[in-house]
């Protein structure tokens, strides 16, 4: 493997949360000489407030991960190098489909909505996922977790108030569309093809991607050249961005980079 020579990072969010979610990891890896950007996903450029007050909206639950992947795919095809990709969630997800599309220099996939196939029965996943997928709901409809959802499903163990203060920030409406979505062909990922290099972090309390389905992942990948890396960091939760203490794997990330571009 050839050393990385990128200094351009795309970071991907997940749903449910608005792109701001990225700014301290912006200033992160800025400090440390990177160029970064954190684009909002399509239909959601704008204050967490408007977002809400437009909920349900049509247009966000329009939104399909087949679209999604064709818009982040036109932002990387204008850099003047290929990016490294940090995702996040469904963000995950999306750099590891870009990674198979060979449009980034390194990706990291961080607590990463799992490729269609890959799977668990484990019960978090389950109630976490529920409200989101929407079944025998309107798709047509935006969904928008409740206070409680957002207190399972992102940031189960944080003191209350910091839990509040994050979903007020924070938690936006989505399309049910995208979510049902990351269950179908439009995820689907070539196990076996060699890959750029890839770093899962996954985090031993999120209820929402549980670190066995991120391992699960990170072990399809089975091409023999392939740099394929994990790690999980015990106490995360899905809110893994902004949890207190988010700089130990925001480090973890800068120091896998680092390494790679030493190689």
């Amino acid at each position: 493997m050839s050393a990385l020579n990128s200094k351009t990072i795309l970071f991907i969010t997940g749903a449910f949360v608005s792109n701001t979610c990225w700014d301290d990891w912006k200033l992160f890896f800025e400090d440390k000489g990177y160029k970064t950007l954190a684009p909002a996903w399509p239909q959601k450029d704008a204050s967490v407030n408007v977002l809400k007050f437009r909920h349900p909206d049509p247009d966000v639950a329009a939104l399909r991960l087949t679209g999604l992947v064709q818009y982040f795919e036109e932002i990387v095809r204008v850099l003047t190098e290929k990016p490294i990709i940090i995702g996040h969630s469904i963000g995950g997800l999306i750099a590891q489909l870009l990674l198979q599309k060979d449009l980034a220099a390194a990706a990291v996939a961080i607590h990463s909505v799992p490729p269609q196939g890959v799977f668990t029965f484990k019960l978090s996943f389950l109630i976490a996922g529920w409200g989101p997928l929407g079944f025998f709901t309107d798709a047509n409809k935006t969904f928008l977790m409740s206070f409680s959802q957002w207190q399972y499903a992102f940031t189960n163990g944080m003191p209350e108030d910091l839990q509040e203060q994050s979903y007020f920030r924070f938690a936006i409406p989505e399309s049910k569309r995208i979510v049902r979505d990351t269950i179908t062909n439009a995820a689907k990922i070539d196990f076996a093809r060699y890959h750029a290099p890839l770093f899962f972090i996954a985090g031993e309390k999120d209820h929402t991607i549980p670190s066995s389905l991120n391992y699960s992942n990170y072990k399809k990948y089975t091409h023999k050249d392939a740099v394929t890396d994990y790690k999980e960091f015990p106490g995360r939760n899905h809110f893994v961005l902004g949890q207190p203490g988010w700089e130990e794997v925001a480090t973890s990330a800068y120091a896998w980079i680092e390494g790679l571009q030493k190689t």
